[in-house]
């Protein structure tokens, strides 16, 4: 049974209120905003039964309109990266927001994690819905929403369902950055990723080709600790992990892809998703970002795993995945995160 609480709103400083609603399983329990669907918190017990948060969050609306890090916010209506800000479908082109240095980034300037979403409450967690109209950051169509968050046992549930009147590019990814035992940084926490193949991105995260993980830093396939790995000389330009790898899944199964572990608190958390792809980022940039508490957070706090569709796929058809939505047909994203102990 879950139980939910509704939290006092905080004020939005572009005016009106921002909701937030916790939920409580008795195992697992979350706060959520109606700002950017953000997951302000997350409580996981610990190897002892005891609960602490494990994603990275601030402290007032005004923070969270401030920082650039999409800190657990939803990204769209297109994670990642768009080279050059620029889709075309067919005979049509499209000029997108342009917000990182010439290319769009998680949607534009105004994305998905900087609206207010509507949000209801399930029996098992939180329905959240949002019209992004046509044009809206450039993108083309008037184009429906629907997240849900559903606590089940000992896992997080998050599920997409969009749906457009015209063709659009849509890749929706939850942009938690967790730490699973709160400390200062994750190097000593363990990552084990499932899969063979990554993207090569160029200086700003634009892909141009696809590279076998084998015998590179890239290969996660065996468990190994962030901070043996974080200062790789093929991890200099990113100055850590910032890509997306390819998940073998033609199928759209909703499969296991990473775990990652700390051996500090015994937490472990299991990613499962139906997604062709998982960007996976360590906080390289995120120092002077505003924390909890008057904090300033700091790189290498927390990492991210996100089940999106590929960077820059609506300019480049051969990446293995579908990025387009057209009419009458419905996107569909389901992602579950699985927690235990080690």
């Amino acid at each position: 049974m879950v139980r939910f609480s509704v939290l006092e709103p905080w004020q939005d400083p572009r005016g009106g209120e921002i909701e937030r609603i916790r939920l409580d399983n008795g195992l697992l329990a979350l706060e959520v905003l109606s700002l950017g669907g953000i997951i302000r918190s997350l409580w996981v017990p610990d190897r002892e039964g005891n609960r602490g948060n494990v994603v990275l969050g601030t402290d007032s609306a005004a923070d969270y309109l401030t920082q650039t890090a999409h800190l657990g916010a939803v990204a769209g209506r297109y994670s990642n990266r768009i080279a050059n800000s620029r889709i075309s479908w067919q005979d049509r082109s499209f000029q997108l927001d342009d917000n990182f240095h010439g290319h769009c980034l998680h949607g534009g300037q105004q994305g998905f994690n900087r609206k207010l979403w509507n949000i209801g409450t399930l029996p098992d967690g939180l329905r959240l819905t949002l019209v992004s109209p046509d044009g809206d950051m450039g993108f083309p169509g008037n184009c429906q929403v629907q997240l849900d968050y559903r606590l089940v046992g000992n896992n997080l549930y998050v599920e997409f369902v969009a749906a457009s009147d015209a063709p659009t590019p849509i890749s929706l990814t939850q942009h938690s950055y967790f730490n699973l035992d709160g400390s200062g940084d994750i190097r000593h926490q363990q990552i084990q990723l499932l899969a063979d193949k990554v993207l090569v991105p160029d200086a700003l995260g634009i892909p141009h080709g696809t590279m076998a993980v084998a015998n590179s830093v890239f290969d996660l396939q065996q468990s190994a600790t962030l901070g043996e790995r974080l200062q790789h000389p093929e991890l200099a330009a990113t100055h850590g992990y910032d890509h997306c790898y390819l998940i073998d899944n033609p199928n759209a199964d909703l499969r296991q892809v990473a775990t990652v572990k700390s051996p500090q608190s015994g937490r472990q958390l299991t990613l499962h998703t139906n997604q062709p792809g998982v960007q996976f980022y360590t906080a390289n940039f995120l120092e002077g970002t505003p924390g909890r508490r008057g904090s300033t957070l700091q790189n290498y706090q927390g990492w991210c795993l996100e089940p999106q569709m590929l960077p820059d796929a609506p300019n480049q058809p051969q990446l293995p995945c579908q990025p387009w939505l057209l009419p009458g047909e419905t996107y569909h994203h389901i992602s579950r995160y699985e927690f235990g102990s080690c």
